[in-house]
């Protein structure tokens, strides 16, 4: 009997010491997260590639993990970096706290487990600012099948049928769910069958979540993609291992400087090095190894090897806003207790969805500068901005390791994101405040019946996120970009990225999925680039 990857067992030390960890190897990727451990599987799949992916943090089976349910009890654990934003004058001067996964898995691994690609419009802006048609919708369509195995009704145009992607949606969605596609029915908002067909190339919709869940477990992208190439000779995974610098022989990027288990560490690659740390760490390893704003490496005096300015800027995220109803009686929560989402337009004339709703089948607290209390059975909306127009940037605090990140999310700075905030919450409240829902909820606990100001102070005070921080060194060709079509540092020779930071924009919904293309999309950037051998079939290549 073949066994799932789930059914391997692991190796007793979480660094996978089934081979000698060597110094050299052909590539070195950084961070197994969403898209780390997508190009570090497929550089594998050619067995005279030698590949060394390195995590900082630790494995990815604990229950926590495993079990959909648990994903809160992640936040603020060892498995989250738990970054905490700068004081925001559009929030009130509130710090947001910025969760983001470490271990093997990265985001994957503490996640709401929700699959969403991007709507047709944010991948044909990719390929706009990369001038790079392989960029564009139809050639991520042909990503998207090559990465899923899709659990639900057939789609040849748009959906996988034999990647390493498990996709489901939930056998019965609970009722709260039904309720949403109901009311949202009513309002005259487009029900689909699928999430990720029809409904991201058309003006918004409502439809039943689709999950990385697979016999009633998490399934994290490490998990899909990594654990079932363990066993090769030529894939060294190591955990505990913190990237602190990128090791240079002129403009040439040679191997990366580590902290493992404490103790430092250098390796060294003889083709080419991926920083795929997600949009806070990899501008960080950037600039504090001299990669990024002149200015603001000198005056930490860190010496300067290529000046990037837009290293740093252009931070995205989705903020949102929980809106809560209080149940009649308690409620089943099913999977994730994420089981239904609602894109919709702020404005009639956009080009595409720029509200996000995500339904909780639980009641979030609001944050406590709110003032409102919290019941013990409900369920929330999470509900906010898919587009937001404001941009924040990070900072350095010093030159070494210990040094933290400073981020200034900049949220709620720009005036057209107040106006999309305040339509998001008003088409919130009246979905679930419509018949539909009155047999399941008793009253709205959040945020009320409030003027318009009260509500604009309610959005200030209740705002968080969806945690998907992104956009921090951006594909393109202005002088802001961080790296062209085919994710290379400008000026810089053997270093790519393949992570969210390489995002223009933030994409329409969660961030998981893209954030796997992209790392199927460098994987075959480099592969071709070095005539590695595979086993699936190159998509949409460019010269």
């Amino acid at each position: 009997m073949k066994l799932h990857p789930h059914d391997m067992p692991l190796p007793a030390n979480p660094s996978f010491p089934q081979k000698p960890a060597g110094d050299v190897f052909d590539f070195i990727v950084c961070g197994a997260g969403s898209s780390g451990s997508v190009v570090a599987a497929r550089l594998a799949e050619d067995g005279n590639a030698s590949v060394l992916l390195l995590e900082a943090g630790g494995n990815d089976v604990p229950e926590t993990v495993t079990n959909p349910a648990q994903w809160p009890l992640n936040l603020g654990s060892s498995r989250d970096w738990g970054f905490v934003g700068q004081p925001a004058p559009g929030l009130d001067g509130r710090r947001l706290p910025l969760s983001m996964g470490k271990g093997l898995g990265g985001g994957s691994s503490i996640n709401v487990m929700v699959w969403a690609r991007g709507h047709k419009e944010d991948w044909n802006h990719f390929a706009a600012e990369a001038s790079d048609d392989a960029w564009g919708y139809e050639s991520i369509l042909r990503y998207y099948r090559r990465i899923e195995t899709w659990q639900g009704t057939p789609d040849p145009t748009r959906r996988g049928a034999g990647g390493p992607a498990y996709v489901s949606q939930p056998r019965s969605p609970q009722p709260v769910a039904e309720a949403l596609l109901n009311a949202a029915s009513a309002m005259g908002v487009p029900v689909f069958d699928s999430t990720n067909g029809e409904m991201m190339e058309a003006p918004g919709g409502a439809s039943i979540a689709e999950l990385r869940i697979r016999d009633g477990k998490r399934e994290t992208v490490f998990e899909s993609y990594v654990r079932p190439l363990l066993s090769r000779p030529n894939l060294t995974v190591i955990t505990e291992a913190l990237v602190t610098r990128l090791v240079f022989d002129g403009q040439r990027v040679r191997g990366v400087e580590a902290l493992v288990d404490g103790r430092p560490r250098k390796f060294m690659a003889h083709c080419e090095t991926v920083l795929s740390l997600g949009a806070i760490n990899t501008p960080k390893v950037l600039m504090q190894s001299g990669i990024g704003p002149e200015d603001e490496l000198q005056s930490h005096g860190i010496p300067v090897v290529q000046h990037l300015p837009g290293v740093g800027r252009n931070h995205q995220d989705h903020l949102a806003f929980g809106c809560t109803w209080a149940y009649r009686k308690p409620e089943a929560i099913g999977g994730s207790g994420c089981e239904a989402n609602i894109y919709w337009k702020s404005d009639a004339r956009l080009s595409q969805p720029d509200i996000l709703q995500c339904q909780l089948e639980f009641a979030v607290p609001s944050p406590p500068d709110t003032g409102l209390e919290t019941p013990e059975h409900g369920w929330t909306m999470f509900n906010g901005l898919a587009q937001p127009k404001s941009r924040g940037r990070l900072r350095l605090s010093g030159p070494d390791v210990n040094d933290p990140v400073l981020i200034e999310p900049n949220s709620l700075s720009e005036p057209e994101d107040m106006v999309a905030a305040l339509a998001a919450v008003e088409l919130c409240r009246e979905l679930g405040n419509s018949d539909g829902f009155q047999p399941l909820v008793s009253r709205e606990t959040a945020p009320g019946p409030r003027d318009r100001s009260g509500m604009i102070d309610f959005i200030r005070r209740s705002a968080v996120t969806y945690w998907h921080q992104s956009c921090t060194a951006k594909m393109g060709r202005d002088t802001m970009s961080v790296v062209d079509n085919e994710l290379k540092v400008y000026g810089i020779d053997g270093l790519r990225i393949a992570d969210s930071s390489i995002m223009p924009r933030i994409t329409t919904g969660n961030t998981m999925a893209p954030c796997v293309v992209i790392g199927e999309r460098a994987a075959d950037l480099i592969r071709a680039a070095h005539g590695l051998t595979i086993h699936s079939k190159p998509v949409a290549q460019s010269v």
